[in-house]
């Protein structure tokens, strides 16, 4: 099992570079990854690999609040979104990709490939 992501800022319409980006197992609530996003939007290393990996409930969240503080858009305080969560289940050994879409109002995600 592999676990990757990327993220884009559809205001700017350009990679999220610097995003936090929190991932945790729900079962037994260890965090997995703690990370920031290159300047590409992407993590370096995918957040979960096999040998972290276990079937069940995840959560992956998406610290956007920070990201657009640092980036100076015009956002509300406290933010309209401040941290997006993606619960999601793994329950295959496959490689799941989520990617993120997002402003300081609106975002979208779905399982990529």
């Amino acid at each position: 099992m592999k676990l990757s992501t990327h993220v884009l800022d559809t205001a700017l319409g350009r990679p999220a570079a610097g995003l936090r980006i929190v991932l945790t197992r729900l079962s037994d609530g260890v965090v997995i990854a703690d990370v920031l996003t290159n300047q590409d939007g992407r993590v370096d290393q995918p957040l979960l690999v096999a040998d972290a990996a276990q079937p069940g409930p995840y959560e992956i969240v998406f610290h956007v609040g920070d990201y657009f503080r640092r980036t100076g858009a015009a956002t509300s305080e406290p933010p309209f979104l401040d941290q997006v969560p993606v619960r999601f289940g793994a329950a295959e050994n496959a490689h799941y990709h989520i990617p993120l879409l997002v402003s300081p109002y609106a975002y979208s995600t779905y399982r990529g490939s």
